[in-house]
């Protein structure tokens, strides 16, 4: 049985004879030598990782002005940041949106523009007291003028990712980026072989006090991050640095089409290699790493998986979807986390880096539970119409028009010969087809692509669907695309005037 010291290793770092290799390169290695041999030969394994890691933020100190002011509301760069702690703290979250320019630009392009040392716009407000008598602040900063900027992302790192596809027929923009309809195309993220959590899965080194490569300076671990799941093997960090010292090489601000801004962060941990069991660990392969493919199409927290799949199969650039070969794309990058665990492989080579244990381990049988919700969410099914009309794709626009005139409505969904809805007609298609004089049949007129709702979704996600897509109802389908209902934004607006 092979057992080392952290002491033992970190002295190793000073004489220079310490044996750092990648977790990439431990495989190999445990391959060949097996756990125990791989345990003596080598002293610390580096993992890294770089992508999209929304819930990071920065906390800044401005100092006081002359006259002083107890900042309540603040802007930078036109992107609120949060001010209700103290007189000239603030903290900037990665996914706040510009006032002004909306999705294009948020706190990470603030956060990224104080680290490659651009002038930031700061404007604050305050209601004004005796020791503050200053109402309003507009000066102009970078990262050198602050007393400090404090890099604390609540939720980084994650354990592994599920992967994400979309089942509907219209592209969907979400956090996994853009998802193609129909199962276009399978998104997913994280390093694989090189994650960090991945190769100390029973957290035996990673932990509170941890000292971690992050934005490409030493941070530290400051305990588990918010959501932290071990228990579904979904475990995350919260973790801190010194952003004076960070470089744009390893902090990069993102903006993701619909969805918003996110910010791209790189970190890494070495892994001590105390014993067998750790080196053991460490010999992790993308094979051996197994996710969930979601049906990002199903808008509910509880997303259905339509397969599990390992990152060796993510990585291969395709996966078999019921049959049918998807491509595959990452949203993090491997060629940046493979740098991030070879430059911190480097630092511990040079004595410029020392590892540590962590002064309490994280939690491992933690689950992260749902919001608890008081009030009824109610159902399209509370609301829709059940009494809808429909027509058959054969039959001729004037028979549509004579519907709609008949029924007084202005939505007419369409279906084939097995009743399973393949377009919707409205008065406007009728007017057109009219005027145009160009068409005789209803499915030479109707909208192909329909955005439909199911009877049990919620009527804030039908909601959401009407104006994102600035349609004014909603077919209501089952499962097997029969049409069941209708629902209107003027149902969603009675519901909310009986809410109030």
């Amino acid at each position: 049985m092979v057992k080392k010291t952290i002491h033992e290793i970190n002295d190793r770092i000073r004489d220079g004879s310490v044996n750092v290799v990648t977790a990439e390169e431990m495989v190999d290695i445990v391959g060949e030598l097996g756990a125990e041999g791989a345990a003596r030969e080598v002293d610390v394994v580096t993992t890294g990782t770089f992508g999209a890691m929304c819930s990071s933020g920065v906390w800044l100190n401005f100092g006081h002005s002359e006259p002083p002011i107890r900042i309540s509301k603040l802007w930078l760069n036109d992107v609120e940041a949060y001010s209700g702690v103290a007189a000239v703290d603030a903290y900037i979250g990665a996914t706040q949106q510009s006032q002004s320019k909306g999705m294009n630009y948020g706190g990470a392009h603030v956060i990224e523009d104080l680290v490659r040392g651009n002038s930031i716009d700061v404007h604050g407000i305050s209601p004004g007291t005796d020791c503050y008598p200053r109402k309003v602040i507009d000066t102009t900063i970078n990262i050198y003028d602050l007393n400090q900027a404090i890099m604390l992302n609540p939720r980084n790192s994650y354990q592994k990712y599920n992967a994400a596809t979309n089942s509907t027929n219209h592209t969907l923009h979400t956090y996994m980026g853009t998802l193609l309809p129909h199962h276009g195309n399978v998104t997913y993220s994280g390093a694989g072989v090189l994650s960090p959590m991945y190769n100390d899965p029973n957290y035996e080194t990673i932990g509170t006090g941890t000292r971690i490569f992050l934005g490409g300076t030493q941070g530290y671990i400051v305990g588990e991050g918010t959501q932290h799941s071990p228990a579904a093997g979904f475990g995350t960090l919260m973790l801190k640095g010194d952003l004076k010292k960070m470089s744009s090489e390893y902090i990069r601000a993102a903006t993701f089409k619909g969805y918003g801004t996110s910010l791209y962060v790189g970190m890494g941990i070495p892994i001590p290699v105390l014993n067998e069991d750790i080196a053991k660990a460490t010999a992790v392969t993308d094979d051996d790493i197994v996710t969930n493919v979601l049906d990002y199409g199903v808008p509910s927290r509880s997303r259905p998986a339509l397969r599990t799949v390992t990152y060796g199969e993510l990585r291969s650039g395709s996966i078999d979807l019921n049959g049918k070969e998807v491509p595959t794309s990452p949203l993090s990058s491997f060629k940046k986390s493979r740098q991030i665990a070879n430059e911190l492989k480097q630092w511990i080579r040079d004595g410029e880096f020392f590892v540590s244990m962590p002064v309490e381990r994280l939690p491992r049988d933690t689950a992260c539970n749902a919001m608890k919700q008081t009030n009824t969410n109610p159902l399209v099914m509370d609301i829709m119409s059940s009494e809808v009309t429909t027509i058959q794709e054969d039959a001729s626009f004037h028979d549509a028009a004579k519907v709609i005139m008949e029924k007084q409505f202005n939505h007419l969904p369409v279906v084939d010969n097995g009743n399973h809805l393949v377009g919707i007609v409205t008065a406007w298609d009728i007017s057109k087809a009219v005027a145009k004089e160009e068409f005789n049949l209803v499915k030479d007129i109707m909208t192909r692509k329909v955005v439909t709702a199911s009877p049990e979704e919620a009527v804030d996600i039908s909601a959401f669907k009407l104006d994102s897509n600035s349609v004014s109802a909603l077919p209501v389908v089952d499962s097997n695309r029969h049409v069941v209902g209708i629902i209107t934004s003027d149902d969603i607006s009675k519901l909310l005037a009986r809410r109030h």
